[in-house]
């Protein structure tokens, strides 16, 4: 197939290129390049030192044999540079990863806000409305959340995507139906999730489009077999508190006797996924397209869950690093259940890779190798979903010794 890549140089998104250009597609990467100038605004740089785009396109065909081709263009600003570009190479899929993805940095203040919901929805109706207007009939593919459904404990699984209820009709019976399953965003970044999803629904229904959205649980881990292949195609890796993801976050801070970072309770319960997974997941929906006319087809991408406390007493017993309790930037509660179904990547074939001692340690000595590279003052979470919290974080004597000793 012929597959565009929207944000194909993100941390999802490079090793999904190199993973489908591998299995012989013809990978076209379509992005900004916004997430590294939000490096550049938030002075700090991934783990691992990354090359330009067009050098890790240049490697991977060094080595391989295979071609990257990359197109510098913005979808949330560019709809008719975007269109041309449909029309000018046709895509059979498109995968959609060009969206600030980090719930902290959609909380940090009011100007973060803003451009969270400007970039994500407008890049997601633009791809829909250029799909529509160009006639193209390729299957959309777009990397959600599981966060959009919350975090409260209802003692029932999530369904994928879909709840069936019974209503009651005028004359007393009850009709039986199927809607959305309700979402409960909790940051900015998650209701954006939550509004692509209306998106979908509508364009589904009344243009024919054929879509998927997989409801993605946390990304952990270091490498994919592609990515090992050569030093430079190492992906990109985030360890500060507004991008770095809580168990990779840990690794990295028992590796440079930094003590585990536990927000509130830790009675948080997560649902994750390791990094091979989820590209593996990303191939496996695109080989079960939907037919035009079928509802947005939506995927649960996850194959475990944890509660934080949980993780972090997991790595301190195999690294022996302390673990600092911390209050809590976010607005949520601070114990919760997660049962999540999914079924329909296992019935695709799906073999879930789980929490492993090799693969953990396998983190660590990633951090270790360009510990010189990590800025201690950024280990900390401190983008507050409200100023009392903002304010409760900045008091705690813990939270400002760490700080300090950064």
């Amino acid at each position: 197939m012929k597959i565009a890549i929207l944000g194909g140089d993100g941390f999802v998104g490079w090793p999904t290129c190199l993973h489908l250009s591998n299995a012989g597609h013809e990978i076209h990467i379509v992005d900004n390049l916004s997430r590294r100038w939000i490096d550049t605004e938030l002075g700090v740089q991934s783990l691992t030192p990354m090359d330009s785009i067009q050098e890790r396109c240049r490697i991977w065909k060094e080595v391989t044999g295979r071609k990257l081709q990359f197109h510098f263009l913005d979808i949330a600003k560019e709809y008719e540079r975007f269109k041309a570009w449909l029309q000018e190479y046709e895509p059979d899929a498109v995968i959609h990863f060009a969206e600030q993805r980090a719930a902290p940095y959609s909380m940090k203040s009011d100007r973060h806000k803003v451009y969270t919901v400007n970039n994500n929805v407008n890049a997601t109706h633009n791809v829909l409305a250029a799909l529509v207007e160009t006639g193209i009939d390729a299957h959309l593919v777009h990397l959600g959340t599981m966060g959009v459904y919350g975090y409260s404990t209802i003692g029932a699984a999530i369904p994928e995507g879909y709840l069936p209820v019974g209503i009651e009709t005028l004359s007393g019976e009850t009709v039986e139906q199927e809607i959305l399953y309700p979402t409960r965003p909790g940051s900015v970044y998650h209701m954006t999730k939550s509004l692509d999803q209306i998106l979908f629904q509508f364009y589904a229904q009344n243009d024919g489009l054929r879509i998927t959205d997989l409801h993605q649980g946390i990304v952990w881990g270091t490498h994919t077999d592609q990515t090992r292949l050569h030093p430079q195609l190492v992906n990109r890796f985030d360890y500060d508190g507004d991008y770095g993801t809580v168990l990779n976050r840990f690794l990295i801070q028992a590796a440079i006797g930094y003590p585990l970072t536990v927000h509130g309770t830790g009675g948080q319960t997560r649902a994750f996924i390791h990094i091979q997974d989820s590209v593996r997941c990303i191939e496996l929906a695109l080989q079960d397209a939907p037919k035009r006319g079928e509802r947005v087809r939506i995927f649960n991408q996850m194959t475990e869950t944890h509660r934080v406390r949980d993780l972090a007493e997991l790595v301190s017993r195999l690294t022996g690093a302390e673990i600092a309790y911390l209050p809590n930037p976010r607005k949520e509660a601070e114990e919760n259940e997660l049962i999540v179904k999914n079924d329909q990547f296992l019935a695709l074939g799906l073999n879930p890779i789980t929490l492993q001692d090799g693969l953990l340690t396998e983190v660590v000595e990633v951090a270790k190798k360009f510990a010189h590279r990590i800025d201690r003052s950024r280990v900390p979470a401190v983008s507050a979903w409200t100023k009392d919290l903002a304010a409760r974080v900045d008091r705690d004597p813990e939270h400002r010794a760490l700080r300090t000793a950064s």
